[in-house]
């Protein structure tokens, strides 16, 4: 796949402008945006993404659209879990509806500029060592096994984590315990301290952090290419801001997504070791001789996530109304 750096600069650019219109046309007038502006936006952002899938199958063909496909969609299912911490850091620092978009907006930027550097990293480890698939791979199956453990949970893990980064900063920082409208730095008797809302960026920014080491690696077991990475990425995160107020009051019913995202995980961490094997080069694996194993395409790859996907959905809904019957 060859992207030009003209393309490489539009892209950055046109997806730069967008997120400068959200600020400006959602974000700079404090407001709680309705349901149907949300679901609105939110719409629109999807479409924009499914178009871009067929801008990549004309510019450079259908196996390259479906790999983005797959990456948008993983990207997406991961964002989605990733708005349950948002939800739960919100809370835990009490903001006010009327100022959460402006700190998820700023979050969400801070996440794509992690995400990245992680692609530049991945990218170039990649094309240097070919072995660096067996580290994504098993780190990924780690990682679906630390998720199915703390499923149900994440709650407390969360509070404890952001404990830890309030108490470290306001060892460092001049702090208020009140907000100042949607400022991040106020004054008070005179001094600069920073503001809650500054607090609960923080927390967003180290929680994007974490994210960004999950997902990068997952991405990766389903594209190697560095533009289809970065673009899933940047329009899965599109959007999500709106998400956030679409889909608030529903994310407690999705119970199983937790295990939903553990097994999807997993799948793609066996695929990227199955692919490294395929690839291997390492001299104490069948003497760096590549290892003849099955090498998962990328259609059953879209259609194992988007069916655990489903299953994780239905299940959680089906548990959740059988709950509230018994109440």
């Amino acid at each position: 796949m060859q992207v030009t750096a003209l393309e490489w600069v539009i892209t950055i650019v046109v997806i730069l402008a967008l997120f400068v219109f959200d600020f400006y046309a959602h974000v700079r007038t404090p407001h709680e945006p309705t349901f149907r502006e949300s679901g609105f936006w939110s719409a629109v952002y999807i479409g924009l993404a499914l178009a871009f899938g067929g801008f990549v199958a004309w510019r450079w063909g259908s196996t390259f659209s479906g790999e983005y496909y797959a990456g948008f969609v993983t990207e997406k299912a991961l964002s989605v879990d990733n708005l349950f911490i948002f939800l739960i850091i919100m809370s835990t620092f009490a903001v006010p509806r009327i100022y959460q978009q402006k700190a998820l907006l700023i979050g969400i930027v801070i996440a794509l500029v992690m995400r990245g550097v992680f692609i530049a990293v991945g990218a170039a480890a990649i094309s240097a060592f070919s072995w660096v698939f067996y580290l994504f791979g098993l780190f990924l199956i780690y990682t679906a096994a630390k998720l199915m453990k703390e499923s149900g949970h994440e709650v407390e893990h969360e509070e404890k984590r952001d404990s830890r980064i309030v108490a470290l900063a306001k060892r460092v920082l001049p702090t208020t315990e009140s907000y100042d409208g949607d400022k991040l730095i106020t004054r008070v008797d005179g001094r600069r301290a920073v503001t809650p809302l500054f607090l609960t960026l923080l927390a967003i920014g180290f929680a994007d952090l974490l994210f960004a080491l999950d997902s990068i690696p997952a991405i990766y077991g389903l594209t190697s290419e560095p533009y289809l990475v970065f673009t899933a990425n940047a329009f899965a995160l599109m959007g999500l801001r709106q998400l956030y107020f679409l889909i608030g009051g529903l994310l407690d019913r999705l119970v199983y997504l937790s295990h939903g995202l553990s097994a999807i995980l997993a799948f793609i961490g066996v695929k990227l070791v199955l692919h490294a094997l395929h690839e291997n080069t390492l001299p104490f694996i069948n003497g760096g001789e590549h290892v003849s194993v099955p090498e998962i395409s990328t259609t059953v790859s879209l259609g194992v996530i988007l069916g655990i996907l489903v299953i994780a959905t239905v299940a959680s809904l089906a548990r959740t109304r059988a709950d509230a019957a018994k109440r």
